[in-house]
């Protein structure tokens, strides 16, 4: 039991950093949190037991949830902390995420959702699952994305990774490539300008593939809250002014020109404002997903830029001069 009892922390610890590398780890916990709420509020469970019984889930079974981050549990911490002394939910994600900069941001989505609900008397279980959802499909578009980067970017590491390898292979080959690197000023300029070339080229590269894995839970957001806010009785005014604020308070933009469309459309059309909402903001959703995947299909062809311009300059440099060099000063020295 003992060495069950020491190893079972390194064992959480593992576990932890691997997850760390799934991007949607963090999205899969906040949506995993509101299924179960959403799940127990509909059994007649009030609120703050709701939001005990998944803390202690949690803390019972801590590989259950998608991420075992101590950011994510701090977070899940104070909002059941806030259920149950009846204070605001939202108010306490908000708190905790900026004392957890590294917490999944889109707790934000959920306390938004929470927040609207219970401030226009939406039922709660029901604007959970619908954001539970929604987050779902941001988890599955982050996993595709990854999917989709994992070829380029490995051929960019293996690339960035020949200037060194060509100066291995000039040294196993015999040749003196170390010493006319560093053996005089034309060859310190050609390690100087080179290793610079290679970190411009990485640097590049990365931001390149951030920039491909680029997405946002809170696509969509305003017009789902809007609607939430709308089915549980208030007008439309009210409701976007409790959106605005909302979303105002969790700092995520606010598209009010999309709803203000949408609202239009409603009313020359005599439709439901609540499903043309929700309508839209499904459409807005699959948009993004579909953004994100293009994006990550375009990240191979725009990795050449920085191949071209900066890896294959540094290998000249570091791979190729000093070997001509050092072919050319052998020869020269064997000829006299």
């Amino acid at each position: 039991m003992t060495g069950l009892a020491v190893r079972s922390p390194l064992l959480a610890r593992v576990r932890s950093r691997l997850r760390r590398a799934d991007p949607a780890a963090g999205v899969d916990t906040v949506a995993a949190v509101a299924e179960r709420v959403a799940a127990l509020l509909s059994a007649g469970v009030p609120a703050p037991s709701a939001w005990s019984h998944v803390r202690e889930r949690r803390a019972g079974t801590a590989t259950d949830l998608p991420a075992t981050l101590d950011a994510e549990h701090a977070v899940l911490d104070a909002a059941a902390d806030a259920a149950g002394r009846g204070d605001s939910v939202s108010g306490a994600i908000a708190a905790a995420l900026r004392n957890q900069p590294a917490a999944s941001s889109e707790w934000s989505v959920l306390g938004a959702a929470w927040s609207v609900a219970v401030a226009s008397g939406a039922p709660l279980a029901a604007s959970l699952l619908t954001f539970a959802a929604a987050l779902r499909d941001e988890a599955q578009l982050r996993r595709e994305v990854r999917s989709a980067l994992a070829g380029p970017l490995a051929s960019a590491r293996l690339v960035t990774a020949l200037p060194l390898i060509a100066v291995a292979f000039g040294v196993l080959l015999g040749f003196d490539t170390l010493g006319v690197l560093f053996g005089g000023p034309v060859g310190i300029a050609c390690v100087v300008v080179g290793a610079a070339l290679l970190w411009a080229g990485r640097s590049w590269s990365m931001r390149l593939a951030r920039r491909a894995s680029r997405s946002s839970a809170g696509a969509g957001l305003d017009l789902e809250l809007l609607a939430i806010a709308m089915s549980g009785g208030a007008s439309v005014e009210r409701s976007r002014a409790l959106v605005a604020e909302t979303l105002a308070a969790h700092r995520i933009p606010n598209d009010d020109h999309r709803a203000h469309e949408v609202i239009a459309l409603a009313e020359r059309a005599g439709a439901p404002i609540a499903d043309l909402l929700r309508a839209e903001a499904f459409r807005v959703r699959r948009v993004a997903r579909a953004e994100g995947a293009v994006r990550a299909a375009a990240l191979g062809a725009r990795l050449m830029l920085p191949l071209g311009a900066c890896v294959l300059p540094a290998f000249v440099l570091l791979g190729v001069v000093p070997l001509l060099v050092s072919v050319v000063s052998g020869t020269l020295g064997g000829a006299a």
